[in-house]
Formats: C-alpha cells, sequence, structure tokens
C-alpha cells in the first residue's frame, strides 16, 4: 500500500499520516485487511459446514420416516392385524369376554352357577380393640404356607394381633381388620386369593390357652372357634353344557383364544366374531407411512428448473438407493402375489393407493388372504423390514451417515477455531505494525510542522 506523507515543497502544509498522524482510521483498516485475508478459507469452512448440516437435517427427516415405516409394520409382521376378533357377550352383567389370543369365530352359551370366593372368618366379641386374647404361639397356613406369630402380654391385643397379620413377611395370604357391633370386636380374616384350594387354617400352641379362641381348620366339619362367613369355593360355570371350575372369576383356559370374567351367576351367550378394523386401520397406516417417506424423498431431491434451486439431497446415493429399493418391493411380488391384489396398488408418482372397498373383500375371510400376503419369510413383511433394519437402527447405514457427518462437522469445528487464532495474531501482528507507523507519521509531521514554521521566519527576514 503506498503512503504519501506530502509535498517535496516546503510550503505544501502538514504531513498527512495515519491515525493520529494521519487521520486514517487504524482498527477499520485492520479489520479490512484481515477480513480480505481470511475470506477464502472462511467461505470454505462455512460452505463445507452448512453442506453438512443440511445433509444431516436430510437424514433425520429421511431417518424418522422410515423409522414410522418400520413401527407400521410390527402388527402386520406378527399377523395380529389379520386376527383380531370382536368379542361381546349378551348379558355383560353375567361376564365379560376379551381376546387373549386367537379366538375362533362362533357363539356360545354360557352358564355361571356360582362364581369364586375367598374364605373369611369371624372371631367372637372382644370388649373392643385393646383386649388381650392370649398368649403363646397362633400358626396360619394356606395350602403349603404358613407363618407363625408368637404372642406374650406386650402384644397380644386385638389390635396388635390383627397389626402383626397384616405386617407379617411371610403371610401366606390372610387379611384382618376388626368389625365392632353391638356385642363388641370382632377380629375378621379374610383369605386374599379365592378357590376351595385357598382356604386358611388358624391354630394355636402353648402360653394362656387364650389364642385357642382364634382357632379354626378347613377341613373340621365342627369345633371350630372361628366362625365362617363366607365359605371358600371355586367358581363353577357351563359352557356349551360342559361344565367346568375355576379357583378364579378369570378364566383363560375355558376356551382357547379367549378370557371370561365372572361377574355373576346367570345366562349370557358369547359371540366371536371376525373384526377386519385392526387389518384396515394398520394398512391405512402402512400407506400413509409410505407416502410420508415418499413425499420427504422427493422434497429432498427435487430440482426447479425455473428458479434454478434443488433439495438438499439431490444426487444422494444412499437415498436414492432406499428410495428404489421400496419401490422395487411394494411394486413387486411376494408369496407369489401382489399389494395391488389387495387393494394397495403403487402409483406413477411414486406413492401408494389404497383401494377400501377392495381391501375389504380381501378381509372377509377373516384376514387370511390379506395375512398370507404379509406372513412368510418371503411375504411383504419379511422383505421390508429386511431393508428397514439395514436402513434404521443404532448399528444402521443411516447411523453409520450420520456418524460420519458429525465427524467432519467436528473437524470444522476444529478448523474454524484454527483460522479464528491464526486471524487474531495477525490482526494483533497489523495493529502494532500500523500503530509504530502512525507514530512515525506524528514525529514527521512535527518535523514538517517546526520546518514550516522556519521557512515562514526566513522569508518573512528577507522582504524586510
Amino acid at each position: 500500500m503506498a503512503i504519501t506523507v506530502g509535498s517535496t515543497t516546503p510550503t505544501s502544509g502538514l504531513l498527512t499520516s495515519m491515525g493520529v498522524g494521519s487521520g486514517i482510521d487504524v482498527a477499520s483498516l485492520v479489520d479490512k485487511l484481515v477480513a480480505a485475508k481470511k475470506a477464502p478459507q472462511q467461505n470454505q469452512i462455512t460452505n463445507a459446514s452448512n453442506n453438512a448440516n443440511t445433509q444431516l437435517s436430510g437424514l433425520g427427516q429421511v431417518g424418522a420416516a422410515l423409522s414410522a415405516l418400520q413401527s407400521a409394520m410390527a402388527s402386520l409382521t406378527d399377523g395380529s392385524a389379520f386376527s383380531a376378533r370382536s368379542v361381546g357377550t349378551s348379558d355383560p352383567k353375567v361376564f365379560s369376554a376379551s381376546s387373549s389370543g386367537n379366538p375362533v369365530s362362533g357363539s356360545y352359551e354360557v352358564v355361571v352357577d356360582h362364581l369364586a370366593s375367598s374364605l373369611k372368618t369371624s372371631s367372637g366379641a372382644f370388649v373392643d380393640n385393646n383386649a388381650k386374647v392370649g398368649t403363646g404361639t397362633l400358626t396360619f397356613a394356606v395350602g403349603a404356607q404358613s407363618m407363625s406369630l408368637q404372642l406374650d402380654s406386650t402384644n397380644n391385643s386385638l389390635a396388635q394381633v390383627r397389626d402383626a397379620i397384616n405386617k407379617a413377611s411371610d403371610n401366606p395370604g390372610i387379611s384382618a381388620t376388626i368389625v365392632t357391633g353391638t356385642d363388641g370386636a370382632h377380629l375378621v380374616l379374610s383369605g386374599t386369593r379365592t378357590g376351595a384350594a385357598n382356604g386358611f387354617s388358624v391354630s394355636s400352641s402353648g402360653g394362656d390357652g387364650g389364642l385357642a379362641a382364634l382357632n379354626y381348620d378347613v377341613n373340621a366339619s365342627s369345633g371350630n372357634a372361628l366362625s365362617v362367613i363366607t365359605a371358600a369355593s371355586d367358581a363353577a360355570y357351563t359352557i356349551d353344557g360342559l361344565a367346568g371350575t375355576s379357583a378364579g372369576n378369570s378364566v383363560s383356559t375355558a376356551i382357547d383364544g379367549l378370557t371370561l370374567n365372572l361377574v355373576a351367576a346367570g345366562t349370557s351367550t358369547l359371540t366371536v366374531t371376525n373384526d377386519s378394523s385392526k387389518a384396515t386401520s394398520a394398512l391405512t397406516n402402512l400407506v400413509s407411512t409410505y407416502n410420508s417417506f415418499v413425499g420427504i424423498y422427493q422434497n429432498l431431491t427435487k430440482y426447479d428448473a425455473t428458479s434454478g434451486t434443488a433439495g438438499a439431497m439431490i444426487g444422494d446415493a444412499t437415498l436414492n438407493s432406499i428410495n428404489s429399493t421400496l419401490s422395487r418391493i411394494v411394486g413387486g411380488t411376494a408369496n407369489g402375489t401382489t399389494l395391488s391384489s389387495i387393494g394397495i396398488s403403487l402409483q406413477v408418482d411414486g406413492t401408494l393407493k389404497l383401494d377400501s372397498s377392495k381391501l375389504s373383500t380381501a378381509l372377509s375371510d377373516g384376514g387370511k388372504q390379506v395375512g398370507n400376503v404379509f406372513g412368510g419369510d418371503n411375504g411383504f413383511a419379511a422383505q421390508l423390514n429386511s431393508q428397514l433394519n439395514n436402513w434404521v437402527g443404532s448399528t444402521g447405514v443411516l447411523a453409520n451417515r450420520t456418524t460420519s457427518i458429525a465427524a467432519q462437522l467436528k473437524d470444522l469445528t476444529a478448523q474454524q477455531a484454527t483460522l479464528d487464532n491464526r486471524m487474531a495474531d495477525l490482526t494483533a501482528r497489523y495493529q502494532a505494525q500500523f500503530t509504530a507507523l502512525d507514530t512515525l507519521m506524528s514525529k514527521l509531521n512535527s518535523t514538517s510542522s517546526y520546518l514550516q514554521q522556519q521557512f515562514d521566519a526566513l522569508n518573512n527576514s528577507n522582504k524586510k
């Protein structure tokens, strides 16, 4: 850069320097010089970073769309969408029913004779909760399980016995409460499980003999101290005239694939029919999520000739490969048939279209035809899942691409830091150089001013 320090003629005026001496903005000049030096590499880093972030965003959109498609395949893969059944009863006050597997369509007449119940007993009356029951050992048993309480004068009130039963870690299945009537307080013991096999026994030994007031043998017909409020019993029912029993009121072994929840004695008809709504919903969702991916693909790879703008991932080999593979699968055959045979057709624009009427017809056999299209090692579910597993997930193609781009961004961040440090050093160096030059120019201006004064004085002297 050329710098004019003044005229060779003494009468030309003061020298012009930089900053203080010249009037030039040193800080602005340094900024412009550094910016010009930094621009080429900064543009390279910025462009590379923008491109990497654009790809990262695009891959994120693609990954989300493919994960949604993978989720949409779940019920089509395990076949649950095609085996759904609608279960109903003519009188839900008698029992309700639900599908717990793959029940066969049909109807059944169910008669509930009585429900399963747990044993409930009551002691005789005590004065109140604080009344002493007795001392010794009190043993409670349910089947092969038992627990024993050691009671003495410090822990044998009616309330303390109740609490000891309920808090025992080895309780075999008995709960205790106190019910107070006009005659006094009664210790009420209840089995926590229904069924004849879950009745309990209470026995006492040692001590003062007072604990015998709580003795009860579920198998004894007489001589028990506790009175029975409700006996332990199994539920009894018939299904189309076939008798059955159950320890509980939830019966899952009577009819394949069904659970009956018994509510009250009575008669009700159970009906099982094919339910195509789940399959229709699953296939509609499949078409929707597939088309969502296609929309994202088209947006990322589009080119507008009018404006000259291109999608963020136009020409991306990975994305093009994914799209072509999906198109090939949904437009191809599986188990000797096509998706169009059940009402799902591939359109010219790459999207899928669902023909509800044709799908309804295909599902009218209880889902067998549609299930066969997706099931098996060569079904559409297996073909699609095989590819989706390669693309998404922690070790999939998209994850590897994302990791690679993240590493690239990390390297660009390091390059940016190096460039910033180098430019900071350059700025400091320029500042020092131009400040020194400005100081020199200031001194030259002072010398120029002195010489001008001397010439002026000499000129004035000569005129005299």
